[in-house]
């Protein structure tokens, strides 16, 4: 596989490059301080035991949702000090997503990355603002772009003088309510020179194929990590849930703690037994 740069989170946590693999695990949404607070102790835990890299991430706000009645977070400022308070608990480095140009600074307080929904991915101000907090930023691949087109979300945030810029991959449109994942992105966007992550939960959504809300087919969510680790993925992210049927956003692609430790174990056993880079 080819090098990429690697990029470093916190002290602590890097990855890219010769890195272990970053893993970034959460609730989809913030539903309240008390489940935040011990969805980040489980996988506190999880990071304890395995000894990976982890990242926390919940959204303040979900504010690409199917229908209005949709829920969508307790908003910046409680969402902040709530992800705030699992920080100081845990330890756990954060990523959350933002919406808008101005929430990039307070964000930025708080966070160690700053995500950029997929649907925004193109939105020049918004990633110019990321990037100009000196934060690690997460650009989610929209299911519209080639992994070739990647490389000018990249260059965005080179030019504001950012190089700690790394593109998700959460799969691509493959005609109405379905997505698919071509595992030649992964190849393609490292060629680019920046690692990239696997969104594993995203890429099993059926979008609005429940109507006023997303469907799924999480059956898929430990083959398709596997062929994400063996084709070159730095990082893997997954939406973890206590009790995903009862969740209050994905509830039907978000996983359980131990499906979560699964696939972590078998990204582990596949990058072990790859050759080095």
């Amino acid at each position: 596989m080819t090098a990429t740069r690697s990029i470093r989170i916190t002290d602590e946590v890097a990855f890219g490059g010769d890195h272990p693999p970053l893993f970034i695990a959460g609730p989809c949404v913030i539903e309240s301080l008390e489940h935040v607070l011990r969805m980040a102790r489980t996988l506190r835990k999880l990071r304890d035991e395995l000894k990976i890299n982890l990242v926390f991430k919940s959204s303040f706000d979900k504010a690409n949702r199917t229908s209005i009645d949709s829920f969508r977070g307790p908003g910046l400022k409680k969402g902040l000090e709530i992800l705030r308070a699992a920080k100081e608990e845990t330890g756990l480095p954060l990523i959350s997503d933002i919406h808008e140009p101005q929430q990039a600074g307070p964000a930025a307080e708080v966070l160690d990355i700053l995500q950029i929904p997929a649907f925004l991915c193109r939105q020049t101000d918004l990633v110019a603002a990321a990037a100009r907090t000196g934060k690690a930023v997460a650009v989610k691949k929209g299911q519209f772009l080639s992994p070739e087109e990647t490389k000018n979300i990249l260059d965005k945030g080179l030019e504001v003088g950012n190089d700690r810029i790394f593109i998700t991959e959460r799969g691509s449109s493959f005609g109405y309510q379905n997505l698919v994942v071509d595992m030649r992105a992964f190849p393609i966007i490292r060629g680019l020179g920046a690692p990239v992550v696997y969104d594993i939960t995203h890429s099993m959504q059926r979008p609005g194929g429940e109507g006023k809300q997303t469907g799924g087919t999480p059956q898929f969510a430990r083959p398709l990590a596997r062929a994400a680790a063996a084709a070159g993925a730095d990082g893997f992210f997954m939406e973890v849930h206590d009790n995903p049927p009862s969740a209050l956003s994905d509830r039907t692609t978000q996983i359980l703690p131990d499906a979560a430790r699964a696939i972590i174990e078998d990204v582990l056993a596949i990058r072990r037994a790859l050759p080095p880079i």
